[in-house]
């Protein structure tokens, strides 16, 4: 019996790069060992529902580009920060990536060289906060940091935490919540070339990649899929 494929490729702005190239200017993410916290703030969550969209809920910002700068880390921060702000506020707030790439780089974070959510988040919440993206816009490459843009704070966090590994109901759990930062492994050419569809490609465990899980659902056929901002 013949399978229709669930997901399309086609040429796009990547064609023209070898799949090493696309890696190395795009998959920066700095994987981490989780905590052995025991306990989970969404971890007794007592309805979740069949499909989420946070999108249609008003609390996701369009796509971004990161562009030829290897940030997926600060990008995935941001998105995950933009949601629970408007969850918690009512206003949907585009934030500044670059601000993280310019700006968060005392440890293991190094602009577009890489970086790591967990320390973008923990940078959020000591700084007070993130301006937002038209007042400190992404310019692709590493610059330095400009003090009084970052000043201008225009939302922040008290907080964030694992969600435990190789848990999916506790990712099932937090997603139904609230939108989440995640890593995925994106280094295959699949990847590189997906147009649309449920990516149906063996997730993998090398986790090079920083992306925003913000849904979930079943297709028709009952296949389930995440819905990830990329």
């Amino acid at each position: 019996m013949l399978q229709t494929s669930l997901y399309k490729l086609s040429v796009n702005q990547f064609a023209d790069l070898t799949n090493e190239e696309f890696k190395a200017s795009r998959n920066r993410f700095k994987g981490h060992e989780c905590s052995t916290k025991t306990s989970f703030k969404y971890e007794n969550v007592t309805f979740v529902p069949s499909t989420v969209d946070w999108r249609k809920k008003g609390a996701v910002t369009p796509t971004k580009d990161q562009g030829q700068c290897g940030c997926c880390w600060a990008f995935s921060a941001v998105a995950a920060t933009e949601g629970i702000t408007q969850l918690t506020t009512g206003k949907l707030i585009s934030l500044s990536e670059h601000e993280l790439v310019d700006c968060d780089t005392s440890g293991v974070d190094q602009g577009c060289e890489g970086g790591l959510t967990e320390n973008a988040f923990q940078f959020i919440q000591d700084n007070h906060g993130l301006t937002t993206e038209a007042s400190y816009p992404c310019m692709g490459v590493d610059g330095t940091c400009n003090a009084n843009q970052e000043a201008k704070h225009a939302a922040t966090i008290n907080g964030h935490e694992d969600v435990p590994a190789n848990g999916e109901n506790a990712l099932l759990n937090a997603v139904a919540s609230q939108p989440v930062s995640v890593a995925i492994d994106a280094g295959g050419s699949g990847f590189q070339f997906y147009s649309s569809g449920v990516f149906t490609v063996a997730c993998g465990t090398n986790l090079d990649h920083g992306v925003t899980a913000v849904g979930y659902g079943v297709t028709n056929d009952g296949s389930k899929y995440w819905l990830v901002k990329n």
